[in-house]
């Protein structure tokens, strides 16, 4: 085990953030979809068709509870559902990798020689993460397009408050709400809320709209904290074989189930 998974979590933790349980939200009824809520959903689906991929050195800044860790590293996403996560030591050599590929996860700290693997499923980013968090969800939220959700229970156009007008969305696993400019389809928020957990993410974004990086906050889990991108390439092309980790055979392997 790699220290209880604390390694291992750091991976993509520190993309999102860590909140306490781990519990999914229970399947909503469905609810029939009104013409503008249907509008919001088809400009999202757009723009997440137009997102190929993404790769970018990255600030990662974390504070939890008095802690705080800073981290540089590398990201690379590629739609529909691949991830891949190196924290870089000093010298900027990666020390912990963590992929998300083909339905499967690996976590490898090279330092240790141990590593994590298992399906990649809400149920084993949950135990890994504490967030039952399906692959295509994290790239949407690195992308700054959140990728069009399966299986809908609810999706309504929600009154505007001090953040500006927003879309709930509700599937079988989690709820999003998300604040959006309903004319581009550009995010600026985006809230993600599953059992026992609530992440808000917020985007810094350039005049023109492209995603800079961005803030986060789980306040259940008094953990804070944000990401910078550094010369972020979208759409530049990214191999498959790039989100392809393999252990070493000497490694310590624990498998999530």
């Amino acid at each position: 085990m790699i220290r209880k998974h604390c390694r291992a979590a750091s991976l993509l933790a520190l993309l999102l953030t860590l909140a306490p349980g781990c519990a999914r939200l229970l399947a909503a009824p469905r609810q029939p979809i009104a013409e503008d809520a249907r509008r919001a959903l088809a400009l999202l689906a757009r723009r997440w068709s137009e997102f190929s991929d993404l790769r970018t050195l990255a600030d990662l800044d974390v504070e939890r509870g008095r802690e705080r860790q800073r981290l540089q590293g590398v990201v690379l996403a590629k739609a529909p559902a691949s991830v891949r996560f190196e924290a870089l030591s000093p010298l900027g050599q990666p020390f912990l990798l963590a992929t998300l590929h083909d339905g499967a996860l690996v976590a490898y700290n090279t330092a240790t020689n141990e590593a994590v693997v298992g399906p990649a499923t809400a149920d084993t980013t949950a135990k890994l993460l504490s967030l039952p968090f399906e692959p295509y969800d994290l790239v949407g939220v690195l992308a700054g397009r959140p990728a069009p959700l399966p299986d809908i229970r609810v999706a309504e156009v929600t009154p505007a408050d001090a953040d500006g007008p927003s879309l709930l969305v509700v599937n079988n696993v989690h709820q999003q709400r998300i604040w959006m400019d309903f004319a581009t389809g550009v995010v600026s928020q985006i809230e993600i809320t599953g059992g026992l957990y609530e992440v808000r993410v917020t985007y810094d974004r350039r005049p023109q709209g492209d995603v800079q990086g961005f803030r986060f906050s789980a306040p259940r889990g008094a953990v804070a904290g944000r990401v910078d991108y550094r010369d972020p390439v979208v759409n530049g092309g990214v191999d498959d074989d790039r989100f392809r980790i393999t252990p070493p055979e000497t490694a310590k392997i624990q498998r999530l189930r």
